[in-house]
Order: C-alpha cells, then sequence, then structure tokens
C-alpha cells in the first residue's frame, strides 16, 4: 500500500514539475497570498517556484536568523527555500529535500536562473533525510507531512538532525474531526492530502514523544477552498484538489492540470469531496516545536513578537 502511494505522488509531482504553473498565473499567485504570502514575498522569487500548492507560509513563524542551517520538508519548486535565502544571509544555507526528480530539476533550475548562491536541492524522503545528526538550525515544510505514512518516523528523523535548541516550523493540514468513511478510505482523498492528515491533538502528541518541547499547533483559519482559484486545475487539500503534498518526503507539488492523468481520480474525489465540507473537519496549521537544548527560547506563533 505503501509503495502504491508513493508511485501516486511521485507520478503527480512529475506532471506539476513538468507543467506550466506559476505565480504568473492569477490563480496560482491568490492561492499563495489566501495561505499568507505578500505580493512582495512571491515577487521576490523566481516565478515558476510557486505552483499554488501551499497551505500556509512556514518562513513567517520560523524566526529564521542570520547564519542559519534551514531545511525544507518537500520542497517542490523552491519557494520556502528561496524565500529563506535572504534571511540566513551569505554565512547560511538553505536546503531543499524532495522525492521527485522532476521536482528537483525544477528547483535547481530556479535557483540558476534566481542567481542563489547559498541554496541546495536533495532528492530524499523525510523519513530518511540525506543530512548528518545535529546539522540543522530549523526545519520548515509547506503541507507535506500531512501525507507521511509514518509520522512518528518523519517526527524522530527531525528531531535527529536538528542541533539542540533547533525548531520546527511547519505549514500543514490536520484533522479537528473524524473524516467520513468514504473520504478517510479514499486512495485519491490521501493522495490528495486529505485521508492522511491526523488530529491535532496526534500531531502534538507525535512531537512530544519524539522529545520536543514548546509544541504549539495553531489553526490558521484559512478557507481551504481556496485552492479553487487555480483554473482548470485541481487544487490539492481542497474539494477540487487532486493530488498530494508528499509522502515521505517532501516536496510542494500535489496538483496537477497533466491531461494524461486518469480521468478517474478527478471524478472520484470530487464525488468524494463535493459532498463533504472539507473545513468541517480539516485545518491549516501552523505547526511549531523546539528540539530540548542549549536554546531554550521559545519564538513559536503565539510567543515571539
Amino acid at each position: 500500500m505503501t509503495e502504491q502511494l508513493l508511485e501516486s505522488v511521485r507520478s503527480k509531482y512529475g506532471a506539476v514539475a513538468e507543467s506550466t504553473l506559476s505565480s504568473k498565473d492569477a490563480g496560482v499567485k491568490a492561492v499563495a497570498e489566501a495561505f499568507g504570502y505578500s505580493t512582495e514575498e512571491l515577487t521576490s522569487i523566481p516565478a515558476e517556484a510557486n505552483m499554488g500548492l501551499s497551505c500556509g507560509n512556514p518562513t513567517a513563524i520560523a524566526s529564521i536568523r542570520p547564519g542559519e542551517v534551514v531545511v525544507d520538508l518537500g520542497s517542490g519548486g523552491g519557494m520556502d527555500v528561496f524565500l529563506a535565502s535572504p534571511l540566513v544571509g551569505p554565512t547560511g544555507k538553505a536546503i531543499g529535500i524532495d522525492m521527485t526528480p522532476a521536482m528537483i530539476e525544477r528547483a535547481r533550475t530556479n535557483a540558476q536562473n534566481g542567481g542563489y548562491r547559498n541554496v541546495e536541492f536533495y532528492l530524499g524522503t523525510i523519513d530518511h533525510l540525506p543530512l548528518a545528526d545535529g546539522s540543522v538550525d530549523c526545519v520548515i515544510s509547506n503541507c507535506v507531512i500531512n501525507l507521511a505514512p509514518d509520522k512518528p518516523a518523519v517526527f524522530r528523523e527531525i528531531a535527529r538532525v536538528l542541533k539542540p535548541g533547533g525548531r520546527l516550523a511547519v505549514s500543514d493540514i490536520a484533522l479537528k474531526a473524524e473524516l467520513p468513511p468514504a473520504v478517510a478510505q479514499s486512495m485519491a482523498a490521501y493522495v490528495g492530502c486529505i485521508g492522511g492528515a491526523i488530529k491535532i491533538d496526534d500531531y502534538r502528541e507525535g512531537l512530544l514523544a519524539a522529545g520536543f518541547e514548546h509544541v504549539e499547533i495553531v489553526d490558521s483559519g484559512a478557507d481551504l477552498n481556496a485552492y479553487a482559484k487555480v483554473e482548470n486545475q485541481a487544487g490539492c487539500c481542497s474539494p477540487s484538489m487532486d493530488t498530494a503534498s508528499s509522502l515521505t518526503v517532501p516536496a510542494a507539488s500535489c496538483c496537477s492540470t497533466d491531461a494524461s492523468m486518469p480521468a478517474s481520480l478527478h471524478e472520484d474525489l470530487t464525488k468524494l469531496l463535493s459532498e463533504y465540507d472539507v473545513n468541517a473537519a480539516a485545518a491549516s496549521v501552523k505547526v511549531y516545536a523546539v528540539k530540548p537544548g542549549a536554546n531554550k527560547n521559545c519564538c513559536g506563533p503565539t510567543c515571539c513578537a
């Protein structure tokens, strides 16, 4: 089952990476703005880095500082990596991890075209990060962890690569209530960001069990129907979504306009979610946690100015 999900996600990610979706499309830009990105942020990075796949703006809650090493789980076209780049400065580094070769290629092309010198992109999965123990100051992610089959393993892996006192700042989809059985048991819903999401309380307990402290999970209140703004595209994690955010790895990609995609996936998911108010059970959340260590300062979404 896990391999089937992974292959489905890779297929969707590849289709998105090869698409022409970008901030130049009004709908794609509108989705990003609906989830917290400013016009200034979007115009400061390559347009092709944004494909309308976000469910929040993790760099806005990460308190990124000059000289830090920041890692984005599910980096896709590099959107959040490029936003982190000027924040870490020339002495820091922004790293993207994605499991889809086409996404890595797109991100690297964006980096070259944008003249970024302090960014790197690696192929990998978020439950087996290609990073050394205690080598990272901050881990960010955008609408990706919700689809990891083994979330406790992901949380432990994040804790492994973080330095003592390092932090996690994530935008994700989590559940406020039980999903209807038809949605919870649907492969299309899983690959589409809903079926694999866990309850907010379980998310919190998972991070605590992995050894994190100062865990905060805040419902952003964003309307997940915002994905419908992307014309001629099924938006990820929404009633009109159709692919995924990431399973074991990441990528900021969940949607595709590829005509070769099976129509049944669109039809099945549309049927399921047209009968379901996604906002009733699912939410875009801001997740913050700190790995115990030298730096005890809390600077999460509710305790940092």
